[in-house]
């Protein structure tokens, strides 16, 4: 396992939201607080050797809970550049490993993420979250793999790595990310009526 102590949290928080519609998604109230804080308010018990989030303009102050924030000035470039950005700020700290984290994924949960950092066993670990069928954020990855993350171009860069790593299976609600609108009617739903919710989706099937 890697201690929590020695992993520098990177949450990605840039990117255009066009599917939702508007300027950014982050900032849209659920059940009270931002979606962009909700991940946020699950993780802040956790000693993190420290926190990033990489943001491109969003109004939500993560330096008021503890992160440093860093600018990605081409969101355009995909999601590798602001991992690039997170691994840079993680081997400057001398972190064992980095925890790569949306902030569009409001259900995450801490009991999940120690056991990401369980799985984790070696300096070379990749340890992805799935909901059984794919694997997905957040990922753990050890240092010997930030030369490679280093090197990633667009958005698709370390998929093949991540397929290939261990794979952590929770509850496919936990991880459910926020595109679109419709997305998030879906969450709204599911939280306040789990069996209805759970009903519809066993009829789509």
């Amino acid at each position: 396992m890697i201690a929590a102590e020695d992993v520098v949290l990177i949450l990605l928080a840039a990117g255009k939201s066009e599917r939702f519609g508007i300027p950014n998604k982050l900032e849209v109230d659920f059940l009270g607080q931002p979606i962009g804080f909700h991940v946020v308010t699950a993780l802040e018990g956790m000693p993190f050797r420290d926190r990033l989030a990489v943001t491109d303009g969003c109004q939500l102050d993560f330096g008021s809970r503890g992160y440093t924030v860093v600018h990605n000035d081409d969101p355009g470039a995909g999601m590798s550049r602001s991992v690039k950005l997170g691994v840079r700020h993680a081997q400057e700290t001398g972190a064992a490993a980095v925890l790569i984290a949306l902030a569009d994924m409001p259900r995450l949960t801490t009991a999940h993420i120690y056991r990401l950092l369980d799985a984790a066993d070696s300096d070379d670990a990749v340890v992805a979250s799935s909901d059984g069928v794919k694997p997905s954020p957040p990922v753990v990855f050890g240092r010997a793999r930030f030369d490679f993350l280093m090197s990633l171009e667009g958005d698709a860069g370390a998929r093949d790595l991540v397929k290939a790593g261990r794979h952590v299976v929770t509850s496919p609600a936990e991880l459910i990310d926020i595109d679109t609108p419709e997305d998030l009617a879906a969450l709204q739903a599911l939280v306040h009526d789990p069996a209805a919710a759970i009903t519809r989706g066993a009829r789509r099937r």
